[in-house]
Formats: C-alpha cells, sequence, structure tokens
C-alpha cells in the first residue's frame, strides 16, 4: 500500500468509498478540497484500486483539521486508516502546526479507538453536530514539532497552546 497525493482521476473511487463510509456528506465538496487545498488530500492505493481517503486543512496558524477520513470496508484493521491519519498529521507537522483536530461520531467506537491508539484526545462532546443530530466527540492530538529552519538550525518557540484534554470516554459521555 501507498499513500500519495489525490489526483482528479481518482474521484470515483473516493465517492464510491465516501458514500460506503458516510451518509451525510456533499461528494462534490471533495472537489472543492482538491481545488483549494491539494496538498492535504491524501489517497491510500493498493494495487490499482483506492482503498481510502483523508481529507484536512489549516484552520488557523497553530492548528491542522482533519475533515474525513474513510477506508473501504474490506481493507478495514491492515492499517489504511492510521497509514493516513500519520501521512496528513506530519503534512500539518510540516506546516508547523501544533495540534491535529477531528470530529468523531460518539457511536463510532472502532474510529475512537483508532485515534485514541495514534495519540488523538477525547477534549469535548459537540451536541447536535452531525445532522441526524448525533453528538461528536471533538479530538486532539499534540503534534510534535518539526525542528528545521532555513538557517539549519532549531525552532525554539513553537507555539504551547492549552486545551483540556479528557483522558477517559467515560469522563465526557
Amino acid at each position: 500500500m501507498i499513500v500519495r497525493n489525490f489526483e482528479p482521476n481518482d474521484f470515483s473511487e473516493v465517492l464510491e468509498i465516501e458514500s460506503e463510509a458516510f451518509a451525510e456528506h456533499n461528494p462534490f465538496i471533495y472537489m472543492n478540497f482538491y481545488e483549494m487545498n491539494s496538498e492535504c488530500f491524501l489517497v491510500a492505493e493498493e494495487g490499482e484500486h483506492i482503498t481510502g481517503f483523508v481529507v484536512g486543512y489549516q484552520i488557523s496558524g497553530e492548528e491542522g483539521r482533519i475533515f474525513s477520513l474513510a477506508v473501504r470496508e474490506r481493507y478495514r484493521g491492515y492499517g489504511t486508516g492510521t497509514h493516513l491519519l500519520d501521512a496528513i498529521t506530519d503534512i500539518f507537522r510540516e506546516k508547523m502546526l501544533a495540534f491535529a483536530s477531528l470530529e468523531v461520531r460518539l457511536s463510532n467506537r472502532e474510529a475512537q479507538r483508532l485515534y485514541q491508539k495514534i495519540g488523538f484526545i477525547p477534549c469535548w462532546i459537540q451536541h447536535g453536530y452531525y445532522s441526524d443530530d448525533e453528538d461528536g466527540i471533538v479530538m486532539k492530538k499534540r503534534l510534535t514539532p518539526v525542528t528545521r529552519s532555513a538557517t539549519g538550525g532549531f525552532l525554539n518557540n513553537v507555539p504551547n497552546l492549552p486545551f483540556r484534554p479528557v483522558y477517559r470516554l467515560e469522563d465526557i459521555i
């Protein structure tokens, strides 16, 4: 499996995965993401097939948001989601962002376990976040800074922004 940047000819397979995984996204929003922020639209490819994708964007000078992550059902459990999340957070690090954030359905325990396994911490519940009124859990991950600069020195002033982590999901449910 390889993770690479999305290309327009991937669109039909991304839409298949999106419709398999989600009930509420406008599929054409993905082309908007590609046009506006192509470096943060990645796909996982196995052979000649797209097995998953991740879309993210920078929401502030310190934070990147993962808008969508989806893996074909038959490829779940083989590390595809982890590879996609690692790749998007690496891009956020290269942009010198201090945090990555995402939202996940309260009912999606499988995704919550994946996010916690790679270091995302549940922070708060966003009541009625989804269009069907289901609550969403906002999760964040502090990113280890990239230590490079134009002069080859180390960066010492990476933002250290506070957020109130909740270490057990049961504390916020």
